[in-house]
């Protein structure tokens, strides 16, 4: 299993005082500052002329807030997991400048992360800055030696380490260039 789920330790938390900027941005890539809607998924909208679906429907994929809850209960494979998650939003918050916001006093430097705006505003507040990048930028831009904890005020949060980032890439790669 990639990660490890600290829902055990609740109520210890992450402290938010421990918070550093983590800047580590590759040219090419755009940070995003307002929410986006998700891709619309099938083919909607297109019809045979007797008013039938032009293509069978297709099942949405799951949200990651989905994902995240059946790789926590045991019921999703981390290779599933990692196929989702590298096509999903992740919303991170962000300072002043560009970049990750980190949390350093942890166990070992984590960004937090999370699948859903209302998940980033419950840890971050309403008015909190955020971006949007999708799994794969995560693993892409994530500085070396750091993980990531994904909704950390959620009742499924999960803590992806730093060699548990690096066995993700691993495999990323792999799929990508056999």
């Amino acid at each position: 299993m990639y990660g490890y789920d600290q829902t055990a330790s609740a109520g210890q938390g992450y402290p938010h005082a421990g918070q550093q900027h983590v800047h580590h941005q590759q040219p090419g890539h755009q940070q995003y500052t307002q929410h986006q809607a998700p891709p619309q998924y099938g083919h909607q909208g297109q019809q045979h002329a007797n008013g039938q679906p032009l293509y069978p429907e297709q099942a949405s994929p799951p949200s990651l807030r989905e994902t995240v809850r059946a790789f926590t209960n045991g019921t999703l494979t981390s290779e599933d997991f990692q196929s989702i998650f590298s096509t999903s939003k992740v919303y991170c918050p962000r300072g002043e400048t560009p970049g990750f916001l980190a949390l350093h006093d942890t166990q070992q430097p984590v960004i937090p992360m999370f699948t859903t705006l209302k998940e980033l505003r419950r840890y971050a507040g309403k008015e909190s800055r955020y971006f949007v990048i999708t799994g794969a930028e995560v693993l892409d831009l994530l500085p070396s030696g750091y993980g990531f904890v994904l909704d950390m005020e959620g009742d499924h949060r999960i803590v992806f380490d730093a060699k548990a980032v690096e066995e993700m890439v691993d495999f990323a790669m792999r799929r990508m260039y056999g």
